[in-house]
């Protein structure tokens, strides 16, 4: 039972901070300004979350072009610092290349969920908050999702199918994901 809570726990803070430097990383791959200075804006929330870990990381590890290579190990840090501790408290053998690996694939499954959840909430924003910023802003982080698809789907005027394909995609990767770990 204490495992159980431990593992939930360490779950949901894991999820929400590495979730918050994988955002972070595509912002500044869609070239988004996270230092606005707007009281409301994304990155007054996104920053203090992440600051902690991405800046001393940045020191050491520099971005490749608009990929922000320090998030992108920040995210990866804290998920296998998530797999190496709750190792330890379930007292598995510690085996480093398992773990590196499993980091890996446990971050692309927290990837994909977190994509699945930006397609829905894009699907429900596009249906009841119309117009609002933060509409804009999921609608501005899905956009690059969809447009291949638009592209290779037919246009069947007011009903837009290309959410239900990438929906479709991501769930298909997650259900090979699980099968690897």
């Amino acid at each position: 039972m204490l495992i159980q809570i431990a593992n939930l726990l360490l779950q949901v803070a894991v999820s929400i901070v590495a979730g918050a430097c994988l955002l972070r990383c595509y912002l500044q791959w869609l070239a988004f300004n996270l230092a606005s200075g707007q009281r409301n804006s994304i990155g007054a929330y996104l920053l203090p979350l992440t600051n902690w870990i991405v800046l001393p990381l940045r020191r050491i590890i520099p971005s490749i072009g608009r990929f922000d290579v320090a998030s992108f190990v920040a995210a990866y840090l804290l998920v296998l610092g998530k797999i190496i501790v709750l190792s330890l408290i379930v007292g598995v053998a510690p085996f480093a290349a398992s773990w590196l690996i499993f980091a890996l694939i446990d971050l692309l499954d927290l990837t994909l969920s977190g994509l699945v959840g930006l397609v829905l909430a894009s699907v429900i924003l596009s249906w009841v908050g119309a117009g609002s910023q933060i509409q804009y802003l999921v609608s501005l982080l899905v956009e690059p999702l969809l447009a291949p698809i638009r592209r290779v789907i037919p246009n069947l005027g007011a009903l837009d199918l290309s959410p239900l394909v990438l929906l479709l995609v991501l769930q298909v990767l997650q259900i090979v994901l699980n099968n690897l770990k």
